[in-house]
């Protein structure tokens, strides 16, 4: 199902319970919902649409009719290409070699670190290209292509193509109603759909009313992918080319002490609280031939996003915790992570896959072997909702509304900082958006230096320091993102960015340290300080 979220003019813990007043005049009151789950904001641009018979009036409560919202994309007869099939199979490959040759064009991920290699691609191949995110915008003079973070895409402009990666996404809970504007609203004459098959049904149920021309082309896997019949057992098993998985941070360093105690492997790291920018270089390390870092320990993180040169993925357990409780991997979840091994254009000539222990193997197996459920279509009983959408979760925002609430912030404040990027999980980021926002109401002017001392930042020694370290740069990429959106009141936006590169630097540092003090690592450690003493 597709997720539908809509800008909301007032949000509180409790829900909405805002007056909003249409251009004629006319009042709307949106009643508190109870369950938060399921609460959808409310973002309808409010227009009078005249006809020959006089002025019609918006109904706030109608939501069946996504698709109208959108009037340049409906203005086209938009041909949609669904490029389906496994991990390692092609299919974006094909969609971003049409985007490439294209005379405009934008390409949408669910991650920035896909727009940063769809950029770098397209301006290799001598394709001017913008890079716009929700912390970063590189513009390239010229350009006539963007590539974005899906919150990002514009829906007021014309394209000649558009692709949108990891389009089965648009069945997330808290992230789909992204996937859904961009779905219906990127007026392109040509868009391109990357993802699972499980995602077909609900697309074509949606573009049936957009006139749009739906076609569905399929992909195999390039190279084969072999469930082994035996675990892994001993970590004197580990080879080059391996990738074990773990779904916590301790099981991560745990995971690469025990290897790396063996002595006959460095072990790079890539887990989802690391920067951006520290994934992709330790990915490049695991992927350098030279490179003497040549196992990966991993979360699901690896599951999208980065190119890896992986022969076997191992999976040292078959549950997560998700925020509620520990539960078996799902069936997406095994085959997404699972297929990331035998990588076309690597030197392994198929990817293999199993387990640590033997007790985890059938649920592997049968999860491979099984279809991908396809996506559900399910709706509020109490709302005008179409069938195929959902309201989105809207817990985060909850969250962030409960702390600023009560400050003396216009709506409009207040609902930029409910969307901003910040984790209310993680204390030291929370109270960053709490003294960013509190320092914004009272004087309009938020300096870095209030709250963080440059200079101050050191390579972490202890694994709870590096998790501090972590949470300061998400703090940083915070006040970067509302720099890009409160430029006079956020002006710090160079020393943020500056210092957030250094805090990159730093985690890389005390990764590389936990290694073997070979020539190569101390190579590494220089070249890093190095580094690290260009931003000072």
């Amino acid at each position: 199902m597709a997720s539908l979220l809509l800008r909301q003019r007032r949000v509180s813990a409790l829900g909405v319970s805002r007056i909003l007043q249409a251009v004629n005049g006319d009042s709307f009151r949106l009643q508190p919902e109870s369950n938060c789950r399921t609460f959808a904001t409310f973002g309808v641009i409010i227009r009078n649409y005249s006809s020959g018979k006089g002025t019609a009036k918006l109904d706030f409560t109608d939501l069946t009719r996504p698709h109208t919202w959108y009037l340049n994309a409906r203005k086209k007869q938009r041909k949609v290409f669904l490029h389906v099939g496994p991990t390692n199979s092609g299919k974006t490959y094909h969609a971003l070699k049409r985007l490439e040759s294209s005379s405009s064009g934008v390409y949408c991920g669910p991650l920035r670190l896909l727009a940063w290699e769809v950029a770098e691609r397209l301006n290799k191949a001598r394709v001017p290209c913008d890079l716009i995110t929700g912390q970063e915008k590189d513009e390239v003079d010229g350009a006539k292509h963007k590539a974005v973070t899906v919150e990002m895409a514009d829906v007021t402009s014309d394209y000649e193509c558009a692709v949108i990666d990891e389009i089965q996404m648009l069945g997330c809970k808290t992230r789909g109603f992204s996937f859904t504007r961009a779905l219906l609203g990127i007026a392109a004459d040509e868009l391109h759909l990357c993802g699972d098959a499980a995602a077909v049904p609900l697309i074509q149920e949606l573009l049936k009313v957009t006139g749009d021309d739906v076609q569905v082309r399929s992909y195999e896997r390039l190279l084969p992918l072999v469930p082994l019949e035996v675990p892994l057992g001993s970590f004197s098993n580990i080879r080059t080319g391996d990738c074990i998985v773990s779904f916590s941070r301790k099981g991560i360093y745990k995971l690469k002490k025990k290897i790396e105690t063996g002595g006959k492997h460095l072990c790079s790291v890539v887990y989802g609280s690391l920067p951006p920018e520290t994934r992709t270089r330790q990915a490049r390390m695991f992927n350098d031939a030279s490179s003497e870092f040549d196992v990966l320990v991993a979360s699901d993180a690896i599951g999208m996003g980065l190119n890896l040169n992986i022969s076997r993925i191992i999976f040292s357990t078959m549950k997560k915790f998700d925020g509620l409780e520990r539960r078996d991997l799902t069936l997406p979840e095994v085959k997404q992570i699972a297929g990331r091994a035998g990588r076309y254009g690597s030197k392994y000539p198929m990817g293999e896959v199993t387990c640590l222990d033997a007790e985890d193997l059938p649920l592997l197996h049968s999860s491979l072997k099984s279809a991908s459920p396809t996506l559900q279509e399910d709706f509020l009983e109490n709302a005008k909702l179409s069938e195929n959408y959902f309201f989105a979760n809207c817990e985060e925002m909850l969250k962030v509304a409960a702390v600023i609430d009560e400050l003396p912030l216009s709506l409009q404040d207040k609902y930029l900082f409910c969307i901003s990027p910040v984790d209310m999980d993680d204390e030291i980021s929370s109270q960053g958006l709490t003294q960013f926002a509190e320092n914004y109401a009272k004087k309009g002017l938020v300096r870095l230096k209030e709250i963080f001392s440059p200079g101050s930042l050191q390579v972490p020694k202890t694994h709870s320091a590096l998790k501090e370290l972590e949470s300061i740069h998400k703090v940083l990429e915070l006040y970067v993102w509302l720099s890009f959106r409160l430029d006079e009141s956020f002006p710090d936006h160079e020393l943020a960015s500056s210092q957030k590169a250094i805090c990159s630097m730093l985690i890389e540092e005390f990764l590389e340290r936990l290694g073997f003090q070979n020539p190569t690592s101390r190579k590494l450690n220089s070249l890093m300080a190095k580094k690290r003493r260009q931003y000072l």
